[in-house]
């Protein structure tokens, strides 16, 4: 390929329109003796292989960018792998984060509900009590206003006795009731 590009660079640069004056073919003409120079370069550059050099260090560098491509695959491959990974992982996450607040929700209605049982229960229980002191107290008025009718009963009985009896019913009704009683206890 080399060769074929310098026979083709020889051929235009021999070519009569370029040519100096004079025959072309006599050292004088100073076109022809770099043709020739030319060409002399040429044939060094292949006797020492300089184009298989040439050759031999763009093959070297086509395989380095191809291994380098190739190690860019590779990464961009691993990447990708790692991407999806962190994706799943990051999906996973999600769902636990959710499964968690779930679970923080059904426990704080659960709580709220048992909360609520016993605040009905405390207050069906301090109704009870105010109702049972409600009872107690109603219970003890009743009483005290039996014992206080009593009391003015038992009051206006012996004025109204004392006023209506005289001394000898006095004394009749006192041993009336020492023989009752005397019955009863024996």
């Amino acid at each position: 390929m080399i060769r074929t590009v310098s026979v083709i660079l020889a051929t235009l640069a021999a070519s009569p329109a370029l040519a100096a004056k004079g025959p072309f073919l006599s050292l004088g003409n100073s076109d022809f003796v770099v043709l020739i120079a030319f060409i002399v370069f040429i044939g060094v550059l292949v006797y020492f292989k300089v184009p298989g050099m040439l050759m031999g260090m763009l093959d070297k560098r086509a395989a380095t960018i191809k291994s380098e491509l190739d190690e860019a695959r590779a990464l961009r491959e691993e990447a990708q792998t790692v991407l999806a990974s962190f994706e799943r992982k990051q999906r996973e996450v999600a769902e636990q984060a959710e499964r968690i607040v779930a679970h923080a929700k059904e426990e704080a209605q659960n709580a709220a509900e048992l909360a609520k049982a016993e605040l009905e229960t405390t207050i069906a229980r301090r109704l009870q009590a105010a109702e049972d002191r409600i009872a107690s107290a109603e219970a003890g008025a009743v009483k005290e206003v039996r014992d206080r009718a009593i009391s003015v009963a038992v009051s206006a009985a012996r004025d109204v006795i004392a006023k209506q009896m005289n001394a000898t019913q006095a004394n009749k009704l006192i041993d009336e009731s020492i023989e009752t009683v005397g019955r009863k206890l024996h």
